[in-house]
């Protein structure tokens, strides 16, 4: 995992944990078979993600498996981070 999808991991993680306290999350859990995700809530991901990291995320890109998982979250915002 890159350095920039590292960062962006425990940011995602810190934005759900804000969200839902009580959560024991792993990078690798699906957040949406957990039972965290709503419409809504899944709308201010893409907020979130889109504020926080700077990148625009694009139609094709809003698929549900790019928002299943941190890690699944993480490797989007390196896909869409130009690269240095």
């Amino acid at each position: 995992m890159t350095t920039v999808a590292a960062t962006a991991a425990d940011r995602i993680n810190a934005f759900i944990l804000g969200r839902f306290p009580q959560a024991e999350l792993s990078a690798e859990q699906d957040i949406f078979a957990l039972g965290y995700i709503n419409s809504l809530f899944a709308m201010e991901l893409v907020m979130f993600i889109e504020k926080t990291f700077g990148v625009t995320l694009p139609n094709d890109e809003l698929k549900i498996d790019n928002f299943r998982t941190v890690d699944a979250m993480s490797a989007l915002v390196d896909r869409l981070t130009p690269s240095a």
